[in-house]
């Protein structure tokens, strides 16, 4: 048991990464590792223990076995299916959160693997790429539109409607080119004689624990709701516990304290003073720029310190969540749970063209706006 548990943090080359990353900074940025705890989101770090935990639990029930192999049925063809779960992604992360919306799609679209001969990672990839575009729409679709908007002073509508050009764009354009890479190639269903079993009182339970965890989170009781899912895995099913990659939270934590470990450094802190005397171009780069090395959440922060929170801000940092894997927490997310080496640096073949358009898509709104 403790072997497992163990396995995923001694095989996590990224985290490994991270941590001599932060060793070094620790040498040139003061050092206050008393600061570093509080460095840490624990919002996000309980709100993701949550999900994995319930999503696990639903995987482990064999629920989305049963669900893919409907949804193969219904699609004929891989472009059909593509098409079907990228619009899905973008759609459930507008008002889900895009984090959420991977832990819903992902799983499912991993077990499609076992049924149909379908380029699984590619199309994680795609739905990486949807959350992101989709959850820029609204105030809720991500953490740093909840921090704009509630700086905006903008209604949901308001915010929604600058939102929306950009959104529609960078969907049409992610569509487009979903069609064109993954062809109109029928499905073939690999299990037709196989039934599988699953476990509705799994599933039931998962439901009834979702629930518990989203009034907690929606209550700021998230850490109540967190020790009712786990207690209930506990008693419902332990495996479930067991078989989580729990190294993905580490893998947030130090992120969150090499982020800190950046901001502090002399050089960067300088360099910010002169924020504000940007121009509306410079402060656009800055936002796309910042955001590929240190993500578009911490970015955000950083800036609403130097510059209010408007439009030119608002697609910059959502701009930014494209390009490189930091870009966007959601990237690390749904990369992760594909469990695949080759699929890290795959994501940037599309990822960064994705960037680059976005970027002047965004610029020439801005402009005609």
């Amino acid at each position: 048991m403790l072997l497992t548990l163990v396995r995923p943090f001694a095989r996590d080359r990224f985290l490994h990464l991270l941590l001599l990353v932060g060793v070094a900074l620790s040498f040139v940025a003061p050092f206050q590792p008393q600061r570093w705890v509080h460095a840490i989101d624990w919002h996000t770090i309980i709100t993701l223990a949550g999900l994995m935990m319930l999503t696990k639990g639903v995987e482990q029930s064999g629920y989305f076995d049963v669900l893919g192999r409907r949804m193969v049925k219904r699609f004929d063809n891989e472009r059909t299916l593509a098409l079907f779960l990228v619009s899905a992604a973008a759609l459930l992360s507008t008002f889900l959160t895009n984090d959420v919306a991977l832990f819903i799609i992902v799983p499912l679209t991993i077990t499609l693997k076992k049924l149909c001969a379908i380029p699984i990672s590619r199309l994680i990839i795609f739905e990486a790429l949807a959350v992101n575009a989709g959850s820029l729409l609204t105030p809720i679709g991500n953490p740093q539109n909840i921090l704009l908007w509630g700086r905006s002073g903008l209604s949901f509508g308001e915010f929604t409607w600058q939102m929306a050009p950009l959104a529609l764009a960078m969907m049409v354009s992610l569509l487009m080119l979903c069609g064109f890479c993954f062809p109109n190639k029928k499905l073939v269903y690999q299990t037709h004689d196989k039934r599988h079993d699953w476990q509705p009182r799994l599933v039931l339970s998962c439901v009834a624990l979702y629930a518990v965890f989203i009034v907690s989170l929606e209550l700021k009781q998230e850490i109540w709701g967190l020790a009712v899912v786990a207690v209930g895995f506990l008693l419902l099913a332990r495996r479930v516990l067991l078989s989580i990659d729990w190294s993905l939270l580490l893998v947030f934590m130090v992120m969150f304290i090499d982020v800190y470990l950046i901001t502090q450094l002399p050089v960067l802190q300088h360099a910010l003073a002169g924020i504000n005397q940007l121009s509306g171009s410079g402060l656009f780069a800055l936002g796309i720029g910042l955001s590929q090395f240190i993500s578009n959440v911490p970015s955000t922060i950083l800036l609403l310190n130097f510059v209010p929170a408007s439009v030119l801000l608002a697609f910059a940092v959502n701009i930014g969540g494209f390009g490189l894997l930091p870009g966007s927490l959601a990237n690390l997310i749904a990369l992760r749970m594909a469990n695949d080496r080759r699929i890290w640096v795959r994501f940037h073949y599309y990822s960064l063209p994705m960037l680059l358009w976005a970027a002047a898509v965004g610029y020439g709104l801005l402009y005609l706006l």
